[in-house]
């Protein structure tokens, strides 16, 4: 299975090492440019002052580039022609490294050489090919007693057009013979036509009659064509039409359809043209074979690394069918491994994170319970966070279970985003003495990517938690959002979380998330937990100085908490609780507690909307003050799309307080509908409608305040650990095992 798994990544690398070889072909300059001009000079200085010469011409070179090479070079070396015309397709086909490769083949001719625009020339884009490389598609020249002219026939070029110039060029020319080259032929469609090349012809009848008429008129000696597989030669109206295409294609080896090329003789007195054959040593249906192998031949010499891209897509998708309909699969865990060993094991585990106190956030919050849950529990945890400016404690805290990453930069005004130093190679070590069993990082960057690294270097498992959802953060990266938010979060997370070992989420919408999207390692649902004792606690006095603060007399408090950051949808929160203001019976006061880089923005939208009589920004509230608030509070609000779990709505229920919030991930799992709140869509009007009927209904909300008290009670943090505990211990035991 190794071998195989190793030979299907050879082969993804081979596609991307050809598609490169493509993409420089494309991007490079080619050696060679306007090659028509030095072989037309060449041509002209071989026959000055000659009234009697030789020179050679060749059809559909492209598929028979051996026989050409290999065999009819040395016999045109032979032969002693002065020059040779390729009559059409002399490459299989317009694309760049059928030009190169052509160019290459040429250079083992000792004479100079002109092609002919035919229509494979001008394939894939080709006719700009051949005019950066040889020159114009339809050209004229005089050398030796003769006139040469060249056509394109393939319809790239306007045929009304080349045909006013051929008069003019004819019936201006005073030399003794004149002669052209059409990559297609015009003369009538022939008996001996080769199967499936009736089409090969140049297409109108008409023009071909034109075409015609216009060479007997001007007196013109031999029109050379090429696009057949076969030798032709015929007389029409006193021009001589030869068709030559024996030096490639499938040839039958009868006396129409051969490996040849016509050598043509010119004097004062006439032109002679004499095909010469090429004939392999084999007989009969051996030259046939011989010919289907040059065929095949030409392909891998001249097309070769398109044939390998081929061959390697091709070999990829069977490796990728096998996978898919043989091998034997199963999706379901292993539910052999044994956990044992490890269960009741005080494990040793490294925590990586981005952010963590005194930076007050869900995340920081739930990384401060898992180390704490998991110490209790009996396990060592060392845990790596970034420095704050305001932390006061350096690298030397109380507590050395945490180690702080000095700061590079910090982001943001009250420095809430430092970026930590993850350079330092104390920190490696510092970790290489803990001889961690397991690494825990809780963000698909950063330090979160020091911690993947680390584990996958020390071979021992490494546990992402998804607390973000990413895309809804584009207006903090300096990239174009719809770029980040609809293909670089979602990759950034798929791509992490499959390097690493194992990933919690804490919602089966968050789990939904992350399969759809492509992560296959295996997954544990978990919701970070809440002290939910701790909410039970009345503190009557430090309630009513909180009452006192806030001049709260009669009204109904809402309480939210939250970052004052875009992605909250503090806005639409605000919007609606205009509509609750004009309509409700009952006053209402929001406490908005929370700190974030939109606050002065929001304080001068709270007193544009006529709301500064009611909502409150309270600021930053430490997490061992938060309980308090909660209590203080009849209704929890919230409005945020960016959740992967609703962890402050969770300890607002543990508080009592029913909650009404926008529907969305990580909402979604704690909220259930009209029981112990309310998830609206995302629409002021229904979000509004559900604030009033709990600020007008006491019977309702006191419904509601048990069933969110009871619903919060499943989620104390002592399980949470321990989930998380045994989650170390099936990978650790998963890890051993295979």
């Amino acid at each position: 299975m190794n071998r195989l798994r190793t030979f299907y990544y050879a082969n993804l690398l081979l596609i991307a090492a050809l598609i490169i070889h493509q993409g420089y072909l494309h991007l490079s300059e080619a050696e060679f440019s306007d090659l028509h001009t030095e072989q037309v000079d060449a041509i002209r200085a071989n026959l000055a002052d000659e009234s009697a010469y030789k020179f050679a011409v060749v059809g559909n070179i492209k598929n028979s580039v051996q026989v050409f090479q290999d065999e009819m070079i040395p016999q045109l070396h032979n032969d002693d022609v002065a020059f040779l015309v390729s009559a059409g397709n002399a490459v299989s086909s317009g694309d760049e490294e059928n030009y190169r490769a052509i160019y290459d083949v040429f250079a083992h001719l000792e004479m100079p050489y002109l092609l002919t625009f035919g229509e494979q020339e001008g394939s894939n884009f080709g006719d700009f090919r051949f005019y950066e490389y040889f020159g114009p598609h339809f050209f004229s020249f005089v050398a030796g007693n003769s006139h040469f002219l060249f056509l394109d026939g393939t319809g790239k070029t306007s045929l009304s057009w080349q045909m006013s110039w051929l008069e003019r060029e004819l019936s201006a020319s005073t030399a003794r013979h004149k002669l052209v080259f059409i990559g297609l032929p015009v003369h009538e469609p022939l008996e001996e036509t080769p199967l499936f090349e009736e089409t090969n012809y140049f297409a109108d009848a008409a023009t071909r009659q034109r075409l015609r008429e216009l060479f007997t008129r001007q007196g013109v000696d031999v029109v050379f064509s090429a696009n057949l597989t076969l030798y032709a030669h015929q007389t029409i109206a006193g021009v001589d039409y030869v068709t030559t295409g024996g030096a490639g294609g499938l040839v039958v080896d009868d006396e129409n359809s051969f490996h040849h090329y016509v050598e043509v003789s010119v004097t004062d007195d006439g032109i002679t043209v004499v095909p010469q054959r090429v004939d392999p040593a084999a007989q009969g249906w051996q030259r046939t074979a011989e010919s289907i192998w040059s065929m095949i031949y030409s392909f891998f010499y001249v097309s070769f690394p398109r044939f390998l891209l081929i061959v390697s897509l091709l070999v990829v998708i069977a490796m990728k069918l096998h996978r898919l309909l043989i091998e034997d699969k199963d999706y379901y865990r292993d539910f052999d491994v044994d956990t044992a060993a490890f269960l009741n094991k005080s494990l040793r585990v490294g925590i990586f994170t981005n952010n963590y106190f005194p930076f007050v956030s869900g995340v920081s919050v739930s990384v401060e319970r898992l180390r704490r849950g998991l110490q209790e529990l009996g396990d060592k945890v060392l845990t790596f966070v970034p420095e704050y400016p305001q932390s006061g404690k350096k690298i030397t805290e109380d507590d050395k279970e945490i180690v702080r990453l000095p700061r590079l930069y910090t982001f943001g005004n009250r420095g809430n985003f430092p970026l930590a130093n993850i350079f330092l190679p104390r920190f490696g070590r510092r970790l290489k003495q803990f001889a961690p069993d397991v690494i825990h990082v809780h963000h698909p960057f950063w330090i979160g990517s020091l911690g993947l690294w680390l584990g996958r270097r020390r071979r021992i498992p490494v546990v992402y938690t998804y607390h973000t959802r990413l895309e809804h953060y584009a207006h903090y990266v300096p990239l174009p959002g719809l770029i980040f938010r609809n293909l670089i979060s979602h990759y950034l997370v798929k791509r992490f979380a499959n390097k690493c070992s194992g990933v919690v989420v804490p919602t089966y919408s968050a789990e939904e998330y992350l399969r759809i999207i492509g992560v296959k390692t295996p997954i544990l649902v978990q919701p970070t937990g809440i002290e939910f004792q701790r909410f039970q606690k009345l503190d009557n006095q430090q309630l009513a100085a909180l009452k006192e603060s806030f001049g709260l007399t009669d009204e109904q408090v809402l309480i939210s908490v939250s970052r004052l950051g875009t992605e909250k949808n503090i806005d639409f929160m605000l919007e609606a609780l205009v509509r609750v203001k004009a309509k409700s019976l009952r006053p209402f006061k929001l406490l908005l507690i929370g700190d974030g880089p939109e606050r002065e923005r929001l304080k001068h939208k709270i007193r544009q909307l006529d709301l500064h009589h009611d909502v409150v920004l309270v600021g930053p509230v430490p997490p061992e003050e938060i309980t308090a608030y909660y209590q203080l509070g009849d209704i929890f609000v919230f409005a945020s799309k960016s959740e992967t779990q609703g962890m402050v709505i969770l300890e607002a229920m543990s508080a009592g307080l029913p909650v009404v919030a926008v529907r969305s991930s990580g909402i979604d799992d704690v909220i259930k509908h009209e029981v112990n709140g309310y998830k609206t869509p995302g629409r002021r009007r229904e979000w509004s409608t559900a604030v009033r009927e709990l600020l007008e209904d006491d019977a309702l909300r006191a419904r509601m305040s048990g069933e969110a008290r009871s619903f919060a009670a499943d989620f104390d943090v002592s399980e949470f650990a321990r989930e998380i505990h045994e989650f170390y211990a099936y990978l650790l035991a998963e890890a051993e095992q295979g």
